[in-house]
């Protein structure tokens, strides 16, 4: 850690840190308009942004960080040029980054509509997915042509497929459980913060249906100039609030129960 991330660090509780960050990576096109250079300087600017965040998570003990790399609107609705751009990145980073992973026992996985990408990209994901597979560290996953609705149609599909093999529809009892158990997400907690840069206030279609109790930090920095210090000032904010999951606050534990003539005075 660098001086500002270690005095980052000593503000924190380190019992109470989170157990999945998410986050939204946003503002690489802006990044690279205010310097007046292509899109594309913003994404390579942005993998910078990615290892240094990546190593203070893993530094500092957090068991489970997700990246929304790549959306399925970014693969259907960006320029072929832009996209064919971002995937050779991805395998550019893929190749670089393993060693760092690897020091740092980080264990490299991939959620969303893997199949649609190219095959030398499907490739690359493997291999390094393969290479970090005996790391017990942090677990690192990369949404990559990924939408949170197309995941629950995902899920859904399969359940009634696994229900069809398994004495048919009438058998099958739908829960949370049951659902959480068919998402992309699979073995892992729901994240507990979820981080937006670039100031924007929106999920854009990423994990929904986990991120349903999830403590939302958004910064106005832009990605590319995302490091270390700013996700511990995220996790410094989210220590100072108060998860409630639905039910009432601490301030309201010992409250006296007012009638309703009372609360009308």
């Amino acid at each position: 850690m660098d001086r500002k991330e270690a005095e980052a660090y000593l503000r924190l509780d380190p019992a109470r840190l989170p157990r999945h960050i998410a986050i939204i990576m946003d503002g690489n096109g802006r990044w690279a308009r205010r310097r007046h250079m292509p899109r594309v300087a913003g994404h390579r600017a942005g993998v910078v942004s990615v290892r240094s965040t990546v190593e203070t998570a893993a530094r500092i003990g957090i068991p489970a960080l997700t990246l929304y790399a790549f959306s399925e609107e970014n693969w259907k609705k960006r320029p072929r040029t832009e996209v064919e751009f971002l995937m050779r990145l991805l395998c550019r980073f893929l190749k670089a980054e393993i060693k760092t992973l690897n020091e740092n026992n980080v264990r490299l996985e991939y959620i969303g509509r893997q199949h649609e990408l190219p095959e030398s990209v499907q490739r690359e994901m493997e291999e390094a997915r393969e290479a970090t597979s005996r790391n017990r560290g942090m677990v690192l996953t990369l949404a990559l042509n990924y939408s949170a609705r197309s995941e629950i149609v995902d899920a859904f599909r399969s359940m009634a497929e696994a229900a069809a093999r398994n004495g048919g529809l009438d058998h099958l009892e739908v829960n949370e459980q049951l659902v959480s158990e068919h998402l992309y997400t699979r073995g892992l907690p729901d994240p507990d913060l979820v981080v937006r840069t670039s100031g924007e206030m929106r999920l854009s279609n990423f994990l929904l249906w986990q991120l349903a109790y999830a403590e939302i930090y958004v910064t106005q920095t832009l990605w590319p100039d995302f490091r270390g210090v700013h996700l511990l000032e995220g996790i410094e904010e989210f220590q100072k609030r108060e998860r409630r999951y639905g039910g009432l606050g601490k301030d309201h534990e010992h409250a006296p129960v007012r009638t309703h003539s009372e609360a009308k005075r």
